[in-house]
């Protein structure tokens, strides 16, 4: 009998005792009662999560040995002893194993499409650390599955890596595809190469122009396009590829959110989106197909931009699995292919990047959505564009004072806020701005960003540690697929400041990595408060959702190396085992 029984039976029974029952049987249910029932004052969760190390990221209760939890949300966090009393006939209990439960692991800023995309098409992640002659027999390898005249596409080179880091050209890829168009993306998703016939059949010759926001790159001696093309001028060859189907696109879906899940996410922020595709997202949690929470941000401007504003936020669909409430923009490039905007020239090439957007076309955007509720993020990498965004979001906020604002507190967003001016750094914390920031980047970027940027300009790089000690919430992701969207690569980055091998160069500035602490709220609670939820996710406390990342180590205390070596055990959802590492 469980405690839960027994209040039934005493209940039913209370009012007929007289006539039903002995005084001596009533006693007896009575001080049943009062040994169990007093003892616990609580009805059985329906789930016990314990045997493990459990971080909450709640400073006032950081460490506990069990979480229990009933419909999805925890009602208890505390000591094994005392979770005893919410084990009932019909708990579950999620044996940890030994190992280590963090809060359930927030990417702020993940392509979800794209991880799909890497997963089903030619994934040239793997030609990092490696060099060009790796990469062009993966390229020829793809060619070889193909037809003649069939478009070979793919994405996750990055040069900056390989022993001469220099950009494949057209010439390079003619070598192993001169029958098929080839267009491949750099990791970044800012730059991709193109070979003859993908420029060929794109129109694109030394006489076409560089479109706005974008670049086509040439030859320096002939002024022939080399292949390489930046940012909007992706478009130019993008829009020759056949168009992937709805099937596609459910598939990239279905295939990034099983990828998701096994590294131990329990969230992801999709910054950028469309709503057919949130469409295929509302159909998918509908059929019971995904667990992932998804908050999701519309791309702008345009269309989708316009359709959200309009129509207003969503907000916790399908149990707090599916949010939309913001709208993404892009003031400049990325720095690794040198469309970063830049104060001053590249150290290494003659140009300051450029702006995506003309800031006199996002402004509007960015006053009506603080107008409506409606979060802005924005896509800033250099130290221009990041005073640029930061000079719109001032001047909106001082246009649409918190009393005209449906959202007092807007909570507006810079994604990657990778290179600051010194004199900007205290800016963010001043206008209650979030840093959406991917570790990772600094660690992959750090190993060219002196020669990009110079020596100087690094201080204000990659800057967490200046922007926590200001007061600024650091919200923390990977930016996958340009990165891998590993949790563990992500936290270890965040804590070294070195890269995989625990190399730490020039320039690196090791006084800007943050305390274990800081990473874990980076990935848990601030990256919640970065989408407005921080009170319903991002720590294990009652009332919150029972959401937990299980990882093999102890990533908060094992030396720096090992936490790389920390296998996702298990992801809960939920309260639910949505992904289980069957290999331990």
């Amino acid at each position: 009998m469980n405690l839960h029984e027994l209040r039934r039976i005493i209940q039913e029974n209370l009012p007929l005792y007289n006539l039903t029952m002995s005084r001596s049987r009533l006693a007896s249910l009575f001080c049943l009662w009062f040994l169990f029932g007093c003892r616990s004052g609580v009805p059985p969760a329906e789930v016990v999560i314990r045997n493990g190390t459990i971080y909450t990221a709640n400073s006032q209760q950081p460490k506990v040995e069990a979480v229990a939890a009933t419909a999805g949300k925890i009602v208890f966090a505390g000591s094994a002893a005392d979770a005893a009393a919410y084990v009932g006939s019909n708990t579950r209990i999620i044996d940890l194993h030994g190992n280590t439960a963090v809060p359930g692991f927030t990417d702020s800023h993940y392509h979800l499409t794209g991880v799909g995309e890497r997963e089903r098409t030619l994934n040239l992640e793997s030609t990092k650390n490696t060099n060009l002659e790796d990469f062009l027999e993966k390229v020829k390898a793809a060619v070889a599955m193909k037809k003649p005249g069939e478009w070979v596409t793919g994405r996750g080179w990055i040069e900056s890596e390989w022993p001469n880091p220099q950009f494949p050209t057209r010439w390079d890829l003619d070598k192993v595809a001169p029958d098929n168009p080839v267009f491949l993306t750099r990791a970044d998703g800012h730059g991709s190469v193109a070979n003859s016939l993908a420029l060929k059949v794109a129109g694109v010759d030394r006489n076409t122009k560089n479109p706005e926001g974008g670049e086509i790159m040439r030859d320096p001696k002939t002024h022939e396009p080399n292949g390489m093309v930046l940012d909007k001028a992706n478009a130019l060859i993008e829009d020759k590829i056949p168009p992937e189907t709805e099937e596609d696109r459910v598939r990239n879906l279905e295939a990034g959110i099983a990828k998701t899940l096994e590294q131990g996410w329990t969230t992801v922020q999709v910054p950028g989106g469309s709503f057919a595709e949130i469409e295929h997202l509302r159909k998918m949690y509908e059929s019971g197909q995904t667990k992932l929470r998804i908050y999701y941000a519309v791309s702008g401007p345009g269309k989708e931009a316009r359709k959200l504003l309009d129509q207003g936020a969503m907000i916790g669909l399908y149990g707090d699995r599916l949010t939309v409430r913001s709208i993404k923009l892009y003031m400049d490039g990325a720095l690794g292919s040198k469309g970063a905007a830049l104060l001053e020239t590249y150290s290494d090439y003659n140009t300051k990047g450029f702006f995506v957007n003309k800031p006199e076309d996002l402004y509007p955007i960015v006053e009506e959505a603080l107008k409506k509720g409606v979060q802005i993020m924005t896509h800033a990498i250099g130290d221009r564009a990041n005073r640029e965004i930061l000079n719109i979001y001032e001047k909106a906020f001082a246009a649409v004072p918190a009393d005209q604002r449906k959202v007092k507190e807007p909570r507006f967003r810079i994604e990657h806020a990778q290179v600051f001016d010194p004199d900007d750094l205290p800016r963010p914390a001043k206008l209650g701005v979030i840093c959406s920031m991917q570790p990772s980047h600094a660690i992959t970027d750090l190993h060219f960003a002196p020669s990009r940027l110079g020596m100087a300009r690094l201080g204000g790089a990659y800057a967490w540690r200046t922007f926590i000690d200001s007061g600024v919430k650091v919200a923390g992701g990977s930016d996958a697929p340009v990165e891998r969207g590993d949790p563990r690569i992500e936290f270890y980055d965040a804590v070294a400041r070195k890269d995989l091998k625990g190399f730490s160069g020039e320039g690196w500035h090791p006084e800007l990595k943050v305390t274990r602490d800081e990473a874990l709220k980076m990935f848990t609670i601030w990256g919640a408060y970065a989408s407005f939820e921080e009170n319903i996710k991002g720590s294990l406390e009652p009332g919150k959702l029972a959401d937990l990342t299980v990882f093999s180590k102890d990533i908060m205390t094992v030396p720096e190396m090992e936490i790389l070596k920390a296998d996702t055990v298990m992801t809960i959802v939920n309260g639910e085992v949505v992904y289980e590492n069957k290999t331990r």
